[in-house]
């Protein structure tokens, strides 16, 4: 594929806001405002303990992000040779407000500190909008919890929310461009006067217009991350409490449609969970970045608020989530959880991954298929590979991806699936669909799958009808499931908790080969994948587990 096709094919889809945006952006350089400190506005109403992440700061000056320690005294701010992911979170201050933050504050404080005095505006990562919004959100989170800004650092403050009014992420749009206006609605509510009033007037504009385009119908994040769900989620739970916190200055129906919203997420995201309590890998996900979804739910509840819980004690179910594009089935010692969605909007796919038609698979709570995850950002030849078909657990045809992913965060051609049949019949859950991610191929190939669950196993069909291009069915293994030859195109799983599956390849060929797993930024651990080579375009495996 020709350079111009992949531009063209990246760019046709992108808003005239993001094309114009992207040069706005680049050139156009707002003056600082360095006026006197805005005043501090008085809580009104109650403010929750939110959600809690475990703790970042492991000494006055040590953090460890991703897996990945260092001190600020070795590596600076802004150091080049570090991740931009890392060094973003070093600029983010989540540590104020995660687990026993209150042990820590006798180094929360000189950081602060040192924070405004070895980062002047507009230098370096911790002035870019994103690291801005969220710091911004989380030391008016740290005041609400009963600690006190210093002067300097109340000041910055002032500086930091001026700056961002007019920095906003129109070019990129999504959560960027929904956490800047979170920030405007904690800062127009932190402070008080007529400046502080249309800060929050512009942030909760743009939130009544992004909430009800980003959170789908059925309650899943526009961009099909389960853990961007995650996050986006928490975002929205911080905005009702710091409403609470503020009684009456934002209105009654604006807070309730909020609690409405985040009530269809949380179900959401309790649906596309494991049995083991964390979500699935679907396009970029990774633990231990969002909250866990307990922590969420807990958060949820504190708040106050009351939503459909999904009944999970029924012994054959299958959950649909039509608009986000996801399946849940659910036997008796079963979860699989099913990609039936296209990559992302069409005009920020940045966190799309080409996993169409993938899916995971618990058995008695333990994971057994599962997605390949993520391990890094940037445009590196690991990013590349993890984002491909070849990670996932699905058909790659032709030694190609069914969605070209390239550039780090960039989609050219991407695969749109159709034809969804469902069927629930007593004790049998049934869902075929298909994508046409290949039909750019000569012979237009188009991939089906089926799946087919009872009470004793799933079965999975793979179609590939269209020319005659090779194509192979992978499926990863979890690290922690042991994998040996039973015979011919037979294979023993092996659970932790000792449980055996059997896998019968009943059409294709199949071997075992290595393959990683990235459950967590930073950490990549070795596994298997059984491969199946489609023969005259199909292949069937059913994994048995009684």
């Amino acid at each position: 594929m020709t350079k111009v096709s992949v531009y063209w094919h990246t760019l046709r889809h992108l808003k005239l806001v993001q094309l114009f945006g992207r040069f706005w952006f680049r050139f156009y350089q707002p003056k600082f405002d360095l006026r006197s400190a805005l005043f501090v506005r008085s809580a009104t109403g109650g403010w929750v303990l939110p959600a809690q992440r475990q703790a970042s700061l492991l000494g006055p000056a040590t953090f460890r992000f991703l897996n990945e320690t260092h001190t600020i005294n070795d590596v600076g701010w802004n150091n080049h040779g570090l991740e931009k992911l890392w060094l973003y979170n070093l600029h983010y201050f989540d540590d104020l407000n995660a687990h026993v933050a209150h042990l820590r504050n006798d180094w929360h404080v000189p950081l602060l500190t040192r924070w405004v005095a070895e980062n002047p505006p507009a230098f370096g990562n911790g002035w870019e909008p994103y690291p801005t919004s969220l710091r911004i959100v989380n030391w008016v989170k740290w005041v609400l919890a009963g600690n006190v800004l210093p002067e300097v650092c109340l000041e910055s403050l002032s500086t930091q929310v001026r700056w961002l009014n007019r920095r906003l992420e129109w070019h990129l749009l999504g959560n960027h461009l929904f956490a800047n206006a979170k920030a405007l609605v904690f800062a127009g509510l932190f402070f008080q006067g007529r400046e502080a009033d249309a800060l929050l007037k512009k942030g909760l504009s743009i939130i009544d217009r992004e909430l009800p385009e980003q959170v789908l119908p059925d309650g899943g994040n526009f961009e099909r991350s389960t853990m961007y769900h995650a996050i986006f989620l928490e975002d929205v739970l911080d905005l009702i409490n710091v409403a609470q916190a503020y009684s009456g200055c934002i209105e009654a129906k604006v807070v309730a449609g909020w609690s409405e919203t985040s009530g269809r997420m949380l179900s959401w995201m309790t649906g596309m969970s494991h049995p083991d309590g964390q979500i699935a890998l679907f396009n970029d996900a990774a633990f231990d970045v969002a909250s866990v979804p307990a922590d969420l739910v807990a958060y949820a509840k504190r708040l106050g608020l009351h939503w459909d819980e999904l009944g999970m004690d029924a012994l054959f179910q299958l959950q649909h989530w039509p608009d986000s594009g996801y399946l849940r089935l659910t036997s008796p010692d079963a979860v699989a959880l099913l990609d039936v969605a296209p990559v992302g909007p069409d005009y920020l796919p940045g966190h799309a991954h080409a996993d169409t038609l993938s899916f995971e698979l618990s058995l008695y709570g333990q994971r057994v298929v599962v997605n390949g995850g993520t391990s890094c950002y940037g445009c590196g030849m690991e990013r590349s590979h993890e984002r491909q078909t070849v990670s996932h657990s699905t058909v790659e045809v032709a030694g190609q991806s069914s969605s070209e992913v390239w550039g780090g965060f960039r989609v050219a051609r991407r695969a749109y699936p159709f034809d969804l049949q469902i069927l629930q019949k007593s004790e049998l859950l049934s869902v075929t669909c298909s994508h046409d991610g290949y039909t750019y191929f000569p012979c237009k190939p188009v991939h089906s799958r089926e799946w087919v669950m009872d009470a004793d196993g799933l079965l999975v069909t793979d179609r590939v009808v269209g020319g005659k291009y090779p194509a192979v069915a992978r499926y990863i293994l979890h690290p922690a499931i042991q994998v040996s030859a039973a015979g011919e195109n037979e294979w023993l799983l092996v659970l932790p908790s000792r449980e055996n599956v059997r896998v019968k390849v009943l059409a294709g060929c199949s071997k075992l080969e290595p393959a990683n797993y990235a459950s967590e930024f930073g950490k990549v651990q070795p596994t298997h994948c059984l491969v199946v080579t489609l023969t005259d375009g199909q292949a069937r495996a059913q994994l048995i587990w009684h």
